[in-house]
């Protein structure tokens, strides 16, 4: 079940040069949200960030970014950081390599970005290779909350925060429409817990 939340360090190994998880000697922990940004949810993610005072990464899809270019500047603006998801949200394992990294980087123009986080969370060695050689700092993560799927309730979403995020935890959530009802009502609950607990939310940058 664990596998399904947090993938272990073992298994980690395997896929090398990607950064999962952070500095694990202060309780420090990252949020990030992945597929954005889009009018209908961004701005109240935003929002809710303000109100908590907390910093966190979104990792957008360059088509949208380049759709909305007022959300990527605001993100900015309010002094969270910005990733690269690929322009059209392209699956590394159904793509080539040269159509993947082409595609990767047809969003630095708007994007303005060294980080990086194949969608799915899957790429083919040889498209990492490539990633990490064109300069990129590739993130993945080490709690996934399932916000996107309509099986999971808000209160499940909360509990694997709770269960599973440790000190330099990499929490990935989605700032889509498919995740957006339960995100919008889980986040602030997630925020509260991980500051209950003693955790300070950061956002992630390019240098590990």
């Amino acid at each position: 079940m664990r596998l399904l939340y947090q993938f272990p360090t073992w298994l980690q190994r395997l896929y090398r040069g990607v950064v999962w998880r952070m500095d694990a000697s202060s309780k420090v922990v990252y949020l990030t949200f992945d597929d954005g940004p889009i009018p209908e949810c961004t701005p109240e993610v935003l929002d809710i960030l303000a109100r908590y005072g907390v910093k966190a990464s979104f990792f957008m899809v360059g088509e949208n970014a380049e759709r909305y270019p007022e959300l990527v500047a605001r993100v900015r603006a309010e002094g969270h950081t910005i990733g690269n998801h690929t322009y059209h949200h392209m699956r590394g394992h159904q793509s080539c390599t040269k159509t993947y990294v082409a595609d990767a980087l047809c969003g630095e123009g708007v994007l303005a970005t060294k980080l990086f986080r194949p969608p799915h969370g899957r790429m083919r060695f040889s498209q990492k290779k490539a990633i990490l050689a064109a300069g990129y700092t590739v993130y993945l993560w080490d709690v996934l909350t399932h916000d996107y799927n309509p099986r999971y309730s808000v209160e499940k979403i909360l509990s694997i925060v709770q269960r599973y995020t440790r000190n330099g935890s990499i929490i990935v959530m989605h700032d889509s429409m498919k995740s957006r009802d339960r995100m919008l009502k889980a986040l602030p609950l997630v925020i509260e817990d991980l500051q209950s607990r003693g955790f300070r939310l950061e956002a992630l940058n390019a240098s590990v």
